[in-house]
């Protein structure tokens, strides 16, 4: 089995490896993904380990809803 782009060691249950998403959250855009993300949450109120995501509306970084994580992750993958 071929490594894959460089990056070994432990991976997410997503497939990304840890080195990977490290450095990515450190990029201008990895920053500002996880920032609003966070700010979202915060506004809509769900604490760590609430099984409901932080779903934005689309094309917005401050608006959201909170929703079911499964239905969002089949969104993302359509």
């Amino acid at each position: 089995m071929a490594a894959s782009k460089g990056f070994e060691g432990p991976k997410y249950a997503n497939g990304n490896h840890k080195s990977q998403q490290k450095a990515y959250n450190k990029t201008k855009k990895g920053l500002a993904l996880r920032v609003n993300a966070n700010r979202l949450r915060r506004q809509l109120k769900l604490d760590k380990g609430d099984p409901r995501e932080a779903g934005h509306y689309k094309g917005s970084t401050t608006k959201g809803r909170p929703q079911n994580a499964k239905s969002n992750a089949a969104r993302r993958s359509a």
